[in-house]
C-alpha cells in the first residue's frame, strides 16, 4: 500500500496571466479537448492544458532519475522527455539519459501520441520505475524526442502516467498499474484519489488500498460501461430538481486529467442559459450564492457538485468551470467529470471488479 503525494502548482492559466501572454497563447493554440475520446484513435491531449494543477514525483533508472507527472485516469502511457529530444519543451523541463541507467533496455519500437494542442514522438524503453517505493521492473515506457511547439513548454510538470487501460495505450505499451498487478506489488487491485480543494495540501493517489478517513459517508459503487476510460453510465444530470441534460442517459468518464466538466456542447448552452451566465461562461460573482447544485444522477444515486466547486473565481471575475466537448459515442453523448467533480468525492477506481467507488467528502 503506497500513497504518492501529489502537490498543486499554479496552473498554466495562472501563469500565463501574470506574464500578460494570456491571449496571444490561447490565440495560437487552439485546442479540441474531444480529440481524447475519438475511438481508434491512440491520443492523449493535454485535457485542460491551462489549469492543470495536481502533480506527483516518480523516478526512473538506476541510479533514480526524478521527474514530475499528471496521473491521469484519462490515458494510458507513461512518457516523459528523453535527452535525444531538442524540442524546447524539453530542454526546459527533466529528461531522461538512459546512458545514466545501468536497468535501461532499449527497444526499436516508436511512439507517437496526439495531442489536443500538439503530439509527441519518441522511442520506447525499459526501466525499473518508481512509485511511492513501489519499484516496478521492466516497465515499458516513452522516451520522447520531439514536443512540437511550446504547448508543453509552458507546464510546469515534465510526463504523464496514464492510470487507464491497456486497451486504449499507445504502442500496446503495458501501463504501469497493469505491472504492478502482475507482480503482485499492491495489496488489492485497485488505487484511489483525493483532490483537496482550493489550495489545501494533502491531495495523494494511494495504491492498493482506501484510506477510511475519507469514506466516512459510505461508498457508491458503480459498473464500469467500457473497460477502456473509467467510463460509466449516467442516467441524466439536474438543477434545482428539474433535469436539465442527458434527459435520456449519456456516458461518462472519471478523468483526473481533465479539470473542469466536459459538457456535450447542446447541453452546455442549457446549462449556460440555466444558470445565467454569458456564452463564454462568465457570470456574476454576486449571482454564484444563488445558483442550484448540479446533480449528478448515476446507478440510481445523487452526486450533487455545488456553485463553490463549479464556478471559478479569478482576479475578481467568475466563470463556470464548464468546457463544451462533443464525442460521438454508441452509447450516447459523452461527459468527462474530470477535478472539479472529484474534488467532491474520493474516488476508487476498482480494476478487480471493474467499478468506480464513490463516497462524498465532507
Amino acid at each position: 500500500v503506497r500513497r504518492v503525494p501529489l502537490r498543486k502548482m499554479k496552473s498554466l492559466r495562472q501563469r500565463l496571466q501574470e506574464q500578460g501572454l494570456l491571449e496571444s497563447y490561447l490565440e495560437q493554440h487552439p485546442y479540441n479537448l474531444a480529440a481524447k475520446y475519438f475511438p481508434g484513435i491512440a491520443v492523449e491531449p493535454l485535457e485542460n492544458y491551462m489549469d492543470d494543477e495536481y502533480f506527483g514525483t516518480i523516478s526512473i533508472g538506476t541510479p533514480p532519475q526524478e521527474f514530475t507527472v499528471v496521473f491521469d485516469t484519462g490515458s494510458s502511457n507513461l512518457w516523459v522527455p528523453s535527452v535525444f529530444c531538442s524540442s524546447p519543451a524539453c530542454r526546459n523541463h527533466n529528461r531522461f539519459n538512459p546512458a545514466e541507467s545501468s536497468t535501461f533496455l532499449s527497444t526499436n519500437d516508436t511512439l507517437f501520441i496526439a495531442y489536443g494542442t500538439g503530439s509527441m514522438t519518441g522511442v520506447l524503453g525499459y526501466d525499473t520505475i518508481n512509485v511511492a517505493g513501489i519499484n516496478v521492473r521492466n516497465q515499458i515506457f516513452g522516451l520522447a524526442e520531439t514536443e512540437p511547439g511550446d504547448s508543453f513548454y509552458y507546464t510546469p510538470f515534465d510526463g504523464i502516467l496514464g492510470l487507464a487501460f491497456p486497451s486504449i495505450a499507445s504502442s500496446g505499451a503495458t501501463p504501469v498499474f497493469d505491472n504492478m498487478m502482475m507482480e503482485n506489488l499492491v495489496d488489492r487491485h485497485l488505487f484511489s484519489v483525493y483532490l483537496s480543494r482550493d489550495s489545501q495540501p494533502g491531495s495523494f493517489v494511494l495504491f492498493g488500498a482506501i484510506d477510511p478517513f475519507y469514506t466516512i459517508n459510505g461508498i457508491s459503487w458503480i459498473p464500469l460501461s467500457a473497460e477502456t476510460y473509467w467510463q460509466i453510465s449516467m442516467e441524466s444530470v439536474s438543477a434545482s430538481g428539474a433535469p436539465v441534460a442527458c434527459s435520456s442517459g449519456c456516458q461518462a468518464i472519471v478523468d483526473t486529467g481533465t479539470t473542469l466538466l466536459a459538457v456535450p456542447i447542446r447541453a452546455l448552452r442549457t446549462l449556460l442559459r440555466r444558470l445565467g451566465a454569458s456564452s463564454s461562461g462568465e457570470i456574476s460573482c454576486e449571482a454564484v450564492s444563488h445558483l442550484p447544485d448540479l446533480v449528478f444522477h448515476i446507478h440510481g444515486k445523487e452526486f450533487p457538485v455545488p456553485p463553490r466547486a463549479y464556478v471559478l473565481r479569478s482576479n475578481g471575475y467568475c466563470t463556470l468551470a464548464l468546457q463544451g466537448m462533443d464525442v460521438p459515442t454508441e452509447e450516447g453523448e459523452l461527459w468527462i467529470l474530470g477535478d472539479v467533480f472529484i474534488r467532491e468525492y474520493y474516488v476508487i477506481f476498482d480494476r478487480a471488479n471493474n467499478k468506480v467507488g464513490l463516497s462524498r467528502l465532507p
